[in-house]
């Protein structure tokens, strides 16, 4: 089975590095996501493309960034996939699930947050559905470890982990050659028990009165977990 990872950001690199898998980048190959034309060929002859590329400031308020990278491309993706017959492996994120059934399933409907970067986001994941021929969708959160921010917030909460548990989650999601969604995580945390872990010297902070950052993106992985099981 061959494997391409596109990007090498956080995750990408995570993911290539642990794996071996060939990856292409803009800081390597010179790769424009928003050109399709830019890495087209380099997709072909694989069997399966894992997408790591997305514009991930969060609370950027720049709409046509996160339109471009978060949405129209990943349409462009989807469709060069189906023309070559790959698999497309996607990384969503579990924001989708913002002011959405707390403890939320693939299968109940998921509500952006109230921000460009969850709305381009749930685009993205709805014309994979629509369109895609073979597809997984990955929702998740990963964070840099150790965690590097002097207050971590001690009232959001979720299934986000650091990428180096997270992106082993994902790897062997791929290698079990599942398809469809799945919500990836481990056990229900806040943000500041995830940074005390790697930071003792973090301290507690509370999310600022602003709704567009979710307080709480609890998921249900039983369907990861009972996968890998």
């Amino acid at each position: 089975m061959k494997r391409l990872v596109l990007g090498d950001g956080l995750l990408g690199k995570t993911i290539a590095d642990g794996t071996g898998w060939d990856y292409i980048s803009r800081k390597k190959d010179g790769i424009d996501f928003r050109k399709p034309d830019t890495y087209a060929d380099y997709i072909k002859g694989y069997d399966e493309v894992i997408n790591c590329i997305a514009f991930t400031e969060t609370y950027d308020e720049r709409r046509d960034e996160h339109w471009q990278v978060n949405y129209a491309s990943v349409a462009e993706l989807v469709d060069l996939c189906n023309r070559f017959n790959v698999k497309l492996i996607h990384i969503g994120t579990d924001y989708l699930y913002s002011y959405s059934k707390v403890d939320a399933t693939e299968n109940d409907v998921p509500v952006h947050c109230r921000n460009w970067y969850g709305y381009t986001k749930l685009l993205a994941d709805g014309y994979i559905q629509l369109k895609s021929k073979n597809y997984l969708l990955l929702r998740s959160t990963h964070k840099r470890e150790p965690f590097l921010h002097p207050y971590a917030w001690v009232d959001q909460i979720g299934n986000f982990d650091y990428v180096s548990i997270i992106s082993e989650l994902i790897i062997q999601l791929i290698r079990k050659g599942v398809t469809g969604i799945y919500n990836v995580g481990t056990e229900t945390k806040t943000m500041y028990d995830l940074a005390k872990r790697t930071n003792p010297d973090v301290e507690p902070n509370f999310v600022l009165v602003d709704d567009s950052i979710p307080t709480n993106v609890v998921m249900d992985v039983s369907k990861m977990k009972n996968t890998l099981k």
